[in-house]
């Protein structure tokens, strides 16, 4: 009975620590980085390689789980304030602040190195630019500025480039459309999560939408416009050349469609828009990178 008790107690620390560590590292959020830079390699292999893709899926959730680390680390008393985030492992308590560090600095130098070593040096590079981008500029620039957003675009549209660059070993053209797309991508996704968490993000002195004036007219409006710049950028490989009329088609479409509930909520200015828009970005940006991915098949 003492053995089975003890088996018992071991297995569920191990099961929260498994939990704080996913919560630590934004385990779902990370998830879905990983799929594009792993759509970007296959966009750019011309020996697809399942061992690789392996090593790139590590690699990829090392380095964004400890840039989401590091960030969660340097937010601790900010995200205490918050209800979305007083739950955290931090705030709470469950991890400490030595702990985390170690943590983060060990996925961040150990992403790194098997970028270097299993693909090549520039998607290293890349990879350290993501990191130290999210890090030292945009989450020190949330507090600040609703700039931090568009400081915030660059890491986050590096995965696909990434990808297919550790595919490849170059940057070319190609790799720049792909960065351009999810870069475009990243202003109405998360100016419809701020427009949902305005009110918790003013908790913690952040005024992230793009209007001084918040949930407003012009903030729902340039919500709208971004959304539809990215129809004409996600034709760009059409317009070099790089993609046939079929994809073009059918990204313009997946764009057209990205684009009702942007116009919705430009007219209706609710939270439940914004997260109509929110749920289509989850969405189109995968269905318009595999749009990408069939062409080249």
């Amino acid at each position: 009975m003492i053995v089975n008790s003890a088996e018992t107690t071991i297995l569920s620390i191990a099961k929260s620590k498994v939990s704080d560590y996913a919560a630590f590292t934004k385990a779902r959020l990370t998830i879905l980085v990983v799929i594009s830079a792993i759509i970007g390699y296959a966009i750019g292999a011309t020996h697809f390689s399942w061992m690789q893709v392996f090593w790139l899926s590590i690699s990829g959730y090392m380095i964004t789980g400890a840039s989401n680390g590091f960030n969660q680390i340097i937010e601790k008393d900010i995200d205490a304030l918050m209800t979305r985030t007083e739950n955290r492992p931090l705030p709470t308590g469950r991890m400490s602040v030595t702990e985390g560090l170690i943590l983060a600095i060990a996925m961040a130098l150990g992403g790194l190195i098997i970028l270097y070593f299993s693909f090549n040096s520039l998607s290293a590079v890349l990879g350290a630019l993501a990191l130290f981008s999210y890090v030292l500029i945009y989450t020190p620039m949330k507090k600040h500025s609703p700039w931090a957003v568009f400081a915030g675009a660059f890491p986050g549209a590096i995965p696909p480039m990434l990808g297919y660059v550790a595919a490849t070993g170059v940057f070319d053209l190609y790799a720049g459309l792909l960065f351009a797309v999810q870069f475009m991508w990243q202003f109405p996704h998360f100016w419809a999560i701020a427009w949902v968490a305005d009110k918790d993000y003013k908790k913690a002195g952040y005024r992230l939408l793009p209007s001084k004036g918040g949930k407003n007219m012009q903030s729902a409006f340039l919500t709208l416009l971004y959304t539809l710049f990215l129809i004409p950028v996600a034709l760009l490989p059409w317009a070099f050349n790089l993609m046939g009329d079929v994809a073009a088609w059918c990204a313009a479409f997946a764009g057209m469609l990205f684009a009702v509930p942007a116009l919705k909520l430009y007219f209706k200015r609710t939270d439940k828009a914004a997260k109509a828009v929110m749920f289509a970005s989850f969405f189109y940006l995968p269905v318009v990178q595999i749009i990408f991915l069939l062409d080249k098949v």
